[in-house]
């Protein structure tokens, strides 16, 4: 599978609304060691201003993984994300993302190329409400171990 760098400024129709639950938050909290009472306590939450439980700043990746599971395959731009390492990310908020958002997430690929025997896949996912505001952008970065030499399945060697 190859790499095909005309899928650069592929965008995607907007994925089905991701409902952001508050259970969800905290177990994705305690997951990534972030005790910050305003990710579990509504309280805490109201006492900075919020309606709800806030979501931590990476919380968007849940969101957008599920958005491209539901309107990407990798397998039309030739990426193989086997074996995959998360190169990058950045994130471009307008607002933070809480309990009982509904996020629609659009996807388009910024990048496709291959450096050093790996490909490369950049994407940018932008989070709207229900409303259609704008939440965060997500830029993301992507590295295919399987391009480089004995990086296939099983071991073969290429």
């Amino acid at each position: 599978m190859a790499l095909n760098p005309r899928c650069v400024g592929t965008k995607y129709p907007p994925a089905h609304p991701y409902p952001v639950e508050s259970e969800t938050i905290r177990r994705f909290a305690e997951a990534v060691g972030d005790p910050a009472p305003v990710y579990t306590d509504p309280q805490a939450a109201r006492a900075l201003g919020h309606s709800a439980v806030l979501a931590p700043p990476t919380f968007s990746f849940v969101v957008v993984a599920r958005a491209m599971h539901d309107v990407f395959d990798y397998r039309d731009i030739g990426f193989d994300p086997t074996y995959v390492v998360h190169g990058n990310q950045r994130f471009d908020y307008t607002r933070p993302i809480q309990a009982g958002d509904r996020l629609v997430t659009t996807l388009e690929i910024t990048g496709a190329r291959t450096l050093r025997g790996r490909d490369v896949l950049s994407l940018r996912a932008d989070l709207a409400d229900a409303d259609g505001g704008h939440v965060v952008t997500t830029h993301m970065t992507f590295v295919s171990m399987n391009a480089m030499e004995g990086g296939g399945p099983d071991g073969d060697q290429r």
